[in-house]
């Protein structure tokens, strides 16, 4: 698709202005439907909209816009002119579907229970913010994280008006949330490193090739205590290849140590593009 130039060379794309409204709609949605209707806090700059909306019954939708101001005046000196208009944008787009969801005669009865609000308000949140966070990696847009202290104490804050009750199913609202995110935004890459130090290294590493069709690098290493020689075999594999590893290394030389890293991200042959396709009669 064809990128839209602004006055002000922004290279602004189309498709980056439907993911942000796409990833806001998501969020707000469980911010009003679950988070507002059931009385649960948030951190961050949400959750000091909820504390204006409690206590002096502002609209979150407008206090989003306030509450931001003085934050694009601080972002204005250290974004870039595209991150600061992604954000600017985000912030706006959030403002107008809060206000939105607010005005759609949507009911979602969950008959008050707070765990099942905790846990719709999780995933309808983080699975939001997610997609926010997909478009900050694979775009190299920076679109703010709040910081964790501020995220403590705002909900903290939020026992102004709400019951410790009511603030312990925040947290678990809190906990689904970030699960929700960490899977939205690693799901599709997630992979696993591979250690392997083995006298049948030369072994392990030609049954790996010829059974999982993973490529495979040999590290030199010396022994601590014995201070000998090791060729340690490194490879990366999908979750669902890891049993069948073990499994392969363990026929070949039980005594293997194998050491299982989790990959952030894995760019590359098989993981970001295809593999090369093995026919096997057998």
């Amino acid at each position: 698709m064809e990128k839209k130039q602004s006055r002000f060379n922004l290279d602004i794309s189309i498709v980056d202005l439907l993911v942000i409204a796409a990833g806001t709609a998501i969020y707000s949605f469980g911010i009003v439907f679950f988070n507002i209707y059931n009385h649960l806090a948030d951190g961050g700059v949400t959750g000091i909209t909820l504390i204006l909306r409690a206590l002096f019954h502002i609209d979150p939708a407008y206090s989003t816009i306030l509450v931001n101001i003085p934050l694009f005046a601080i972002g204005y000196r250290f974004l870039g002119k595209k991150d600061m208009f992604y954000t600017l944008y985000g912030t706006i787009v959030l403002a107008v579907f809060l206000w939105i969801w607010q005005r759609v005669p949507i009911v979602i009865n969950l008959d008050h229970d707070l765990l099942l609000s905790a846990i719709g308000a999780g995933l309808f949140g983080g699975f939001g913010c997610g997609i926010a966070r997909l478009f900050e990696r694979f775009k190299g847009v920076q679109m703010g994280q709040t910081l964790l202290t501020i995220d403590v104490l705002v909900l903290l804050s939020s026992l102004i008006y709400l019951n410790v009750r009511q603030m312990a199913y925040t947290l678990i609202y809190v906990w689904i949330f970030s699960m929700i995110v960490n899977f939205t935004q690693r799901g599709a890459y997630t992979a696993r490193g591979i250690l392997i130090i083995s006298n049948e290294s030369e072994r392990i590493s030609t049954a790996i090739q010829d059974e999982l069709s993973r490529g495979v690098t040999f590290l030199n290493a010396e022994g601590g205590y014995s201070h000998k020689s090791k060729q340690v075999v490194y490879c990366v594999v999908s979750p669902s290849e890891l049993h069948t590893l073990k499994k392969l290394v363990e026929s070949i030389d039980e005594e293997a140590f194998i050491s299982i890293i989790e990959v952030n991200e894995a760019i590359g042959e098989g993981f970001t593009y295809k593999r090369p396709k093995r026919f096997k009669l057998l």
